[in-house]
């Protein structure tokens, strides 16, 4: 996992890269969670798409729902990155609005506006 801190905004943001999927159930975003916080100091990343399991984005999964909920109780703030277009899901287009509306996790077109997200909202 290769780590790139942004310091241009009132609050360190980590952007968090890699070649392979990061987050594909519970413990692998908690452990996401944790090695962001260690090696970096940051307590909100941006991260592509493709680095999370397409099972994600099928709401039906409850996936989402179940690691979504862990970056909320750990209070450790995200934002996701990406073309979302491909997914025509009315249930996910309202759960990506909803959280869009929220303070703890966001979904975003791409990284200029993900670091945006993650700076205007506390």
């Amino acid at each position: 996992m290769q780590i790139e801190i942004i310091n241009e905004t009132t609050q360190p943001i980590a952007h968090v890269t890699d070649d392979r999927i990061l987050i594909a159930d519970v413990p692998s975003a908690l452990d996401f969670m944790t090695t962001v916080k260690y090696r970096s100091g940051c307590e909100s990343a941006v991260l592509a798409k493709e680095r999370i399991c397409e099972s994600f984005f099928k709401l039906s999964s409850g996936l989402a729902g179940e690691i979504l909920q862990k970056f909320v109780n750990y209070r450790f703030r995200i934002a996701i990155y990406g073309d979302f277009s491909c997914y025509t899901s009315k249930p996910l287009k309202d759960f990506i609005y909803e959280s869009n509306n929220g303070t703890q996790v966001f979904f975003a077109a791409d990284l200029e506006e993900a670091i945006e997200k993650l700076s205007a909202k506390r």
